[in-house]
């Protein structure tokens, strides 16, 4: 068979980069960018070879997996779906619609289909148990543009090739590619803003690539972003720099903001930062007397103590210089497919705190409860404890905190199945796996990543590979399972059984092609005329450019007055803790864990490549010489870091980027455990970060875990190093 080239989207982080893969048969000859793709212009990161891996992996379940006993046994689809249908029916009815839980892993997203019938499984199994990554990652993001903006999904996007001034906390997009910012090549994008005489600030407790790169970087003390925040406020209130400008009839609440932020001035906050407090004042001017500016803020500043107010007082700084919903400020998209559109036409705009947990008492979002509260709905008893457990493209045994008390608590549900295509930390201890096909065996189209991008482009990929007879897409396993429930759980109203007959028959294609027809780029439902439809993204291999980020406020606000909230009575009440934060920072001798990306990793299973794990060891613990030195160690040394929850191994690297109490360890790894089918990862384990973050820490405002800033020790440990292929 001669070779041909097939154009798809990759599907393995946020950047949306556009991919050439050359095939001979069902053969990949190679991987390589897009030159003609309109977004990503031929970019990639040496992650998409891992499609490659990921298609060919050996160790990749392609049929059901039965336990029997401590050993696992191939069954035929139908088999399987019945016998989760009916164990999950049975946890249900003899314990209560609750007593079943499911939890959605980060690779959901990049995935329409299990997007879009996961709810149709969640409908089905009418559970309040439902957990998922949110609560380990953008959860606060959400919670701000609810609260201001009256939309979870109405997140603004940082303009990042028309800004003069981008502002990095707590991310690092040179590696990450961007994160709740789709933006192919940043570092080109990142280069290009400096060449224009634009300027890039860093805020990190690490000095990290994109640090590394930039005017300025601020290595602030872990967990006092918000402190920070208020401090420049000040500064911008003081001085006189609040200028709103068009934005300021829409704003209800600035005066509050401004009072809030006169208890913050920089020199109040230096010596809890860690920075200067002339670098604070400098910083401010600089920020908002810029032809246009930016902040941005992800990871490191979400999942701490205070991550929801730190989400919000970016916000707060990017409207009341100005900076919202304008050319080189942060702007809302207008994709193809309007999720928060559809999001009204459903009544599902979001929603916060209208119900606590049952043992802790925290609050769900969206109607979700925190992961970091999992494994204590498994541990106790009482009227809806969790029985049955449904795990979706996750793996929270290494992702959420504190995994080793989860760990402790699966083997002990009646039930549980992982739909997943391998036997990891999590899925051995379910009693059925459903392995989904590769992604080169379905359909590609990125429902998420576009609301969150620089520009408005839109791509559609179809399949490389033909799935086998006996391979399963995510989608139809999802609704395969939801119809056999609704099915067997009896008294289905009809517009429920027809609902999912309907969906059924559609697939997730059929879908996308409704939601591209009636979408803000689309031809509506007539038969003819000019509009966006499915068939016309089919015959753009290289996707089609919808045009750059456009103003679109007050139309795109859903708050009931149409106008902006700054000033949210949960967060400004909220402000108390941050009080708090200026008595209680830097009390103690133990070092502060931060974690870390590497990029040639996100979830854990790329640890199954070779290729992306091969060289020196990425899974090492970095510290600053000064405190290495007095703890009398050394670059290459093991050591043990203890937490209250838990202890891990690592090869320690003595590093000037760490500032000094800081040390950092990357996140996914700890592939030691047994019972896995990893060969790959399991040569190289290394330890997971979540061992060691521990599940009582939360930010008590939306209980969003606390990944970033974790109290720990360290000291050498007794065991030899490893030897490293």
């Amino acid at each position: 068979m001669a070779t041909h080239t097939h154009f798809r989207t990759c599907s393995l982080c946020e950047a949306m980069c556009g991919l050439a893969i050359e095939v001979d048969g069902e053969r990949i000859l190679s991987i390589r960018g897009d030159d003609e793709d309109v977004f990503s212009q031929g970019h990639i990161c040496p992650k998409a070879v891992a499609l490659k891996d990921l298609h060919e992996d050996p160790d990749r379940l392609r049929r059901p997996l039965r336990r029997r006993g401590s050993d696992w046994e191939e069954i035929g689809w139908d088999a399987a779906l019945d016998l989760a249908a009916e164990r999950l029916l049975e946890v249900q009815r003899a314990h209560g619609r609750h007593a079943v839980a499911v939890y959605q892993g980060n690779p959901t997203v990049h995935n329409y289909g299990a997007i879009l019938y996961g709810q149709i499984l969640l409908r089905a199994l009418r559970t309040r148990g439902r957990f998922s990554a949110t609560s380990v990652d953008q959860l606060p993001h959400m919670l701000a543009s609810l609260l201001m903006f009256g939309h979870q999904l109405l997140l603004p996007v940082p303009d990042i090739d028309r800004t003069s001034f981008l502002l990095v906390l707590g991310a690092n997009p040179l590696v990450s590619n961007g994160s709740l910012l789709t933006a192919p090549g940043i570092e080109r994008r990142l280069r290009a803003l400096r060449a224009r005489g634009g300027r890039l600030v860093v805020v990190d407790p690490r000095r990290t690539e994109t640090a590394a790169m930039a005017d300025t970087h601020l290595a602030i003390r872990p967990g006092t972003d918000a402190l920070f925040l208020l401090a420049l406020l000040e500064v911008v209130f003081e001085a006189g720099l609040a200028r709103p400008g068009r934005l300021q009839p829409m704003l209800s609440g600035l005066d509050e903001v401004e009072a809030a932020a006169r208890e913050f001035p920089p020199e109040r906050v230096a010596a809890a930062t860690g920075l200067r407090a002339e670098e604070i004042r400098t910083l401010a001017h600089a920020f908002a007397k810029a032809p246009s500016a930016v902040a941005y803020g992800r990871v490191g500043v979400s999942t701490q103590e205070l991550g929801g107010v730190c989400q919000w007082l970016i916000y707060v700084l990017n409207i009341v210089t100005g900076n919202l919903d304008r050319a080189g400020g942060t702007m809302f998209t207008r994709p193809a497919v309007d999720l928060v559109a559809l999001g009204d036409r459903i009544g599902q705009r979001g929603h916060f705190g209208k119900g606590r947990s049952r043992v802790r008492g925290l609050p769900e979002f969206g109607g979700e409860w925190p992961a970091a509260a999992l494994a204590e709905e498994m541990e106790t008893a009482g009227p809806d404890q969790i029985r049955a457990f449904v795990s979706l493209a996750g793996n929270p045994v290494l992702s959420t905190p504190n995994g080793a008390r989860l760990e402790r608590a699966l083997p002990g549900l009646d039930f549980m199945v992982s739909i997943d295509p391998y036997l990891n930390e999590t899925s051995r201890h379910a009693h059925l796996v459903l392995p989904p096909v590769s992604p080169l065996e379905r359909d590609h189209y990125d429902l998420v990543f576009h609301l969150l991008a620089v520009r408005n482009t839109v791509r559609y990929s179809p399949p490389l590979f033909a799935p086998p007879t006996d391979g399963r897409e995510d989608w139809q396993i999802l609704h395969g399972l939801a119809r056999r429930i609704g099915t067997r759980r009896g008294r289905q109203t009809f517009a429920s059984s027809m609902t999912t007959r309907a969906v059924g028959r559609l697939g997730p294609r059929g879908i996308l092609a409704l939601l591209l027809r009636t979408g803000p780029h689309g031809r509506g439902l007539r038969p003819w005329g000019r509009g966006l439809t499915l068939k016309a993204l089919e015959r753009a291999p290289h996707g089609i450019d919808l045009g750059p980020l456009t103003p679109a406020l007050p139309g795109a606000l859903r708050t009931a007055d149409r106008r902006i909230a700054l000033a949210p009575p949960v967060l400004m009440a909220d402000l108390q803790r941050v009080r708090a934060r200026l008595i209680t920072t830097g009390k103690g001798s133990a070092l502060s864990l931060i974690g870390r990306r590497e990029l040639r990793s996100n979830n854990s299973w790329m640890h199954n490549s070779a290729r992306l794990t091969r060289g020196r060891d990425p899974c090492t613990l970095l510290m600053h010489p000064g405190d290495a030195s007095a703890r009398g160690l050394a670059d290459g040394d093991r050591v043990d870091v203890r937490s209250r929850v838990g202890q891990v191994e690592a090869t320690l690297r003595v590093s000037e980027d760490m500032r000094p109490g800081v040390v950092s360890l990357p996140h996914g790894w700890g592939h030691h455990r047994p019972g896995t089918r990893l060969r790959v990862a399991a040569l190289r384990p290394g330890a997971s970060l979540n061992d060691l973050t521990d599940e009582a820490e939360v930010d008590a405002l939306c209980g969003t875990a606390v990944l970033s800033g974790v109290p720990v020790e360290v000291r050498r440990s007794g065991g030899p190093a490893p030897v490293l292929a």
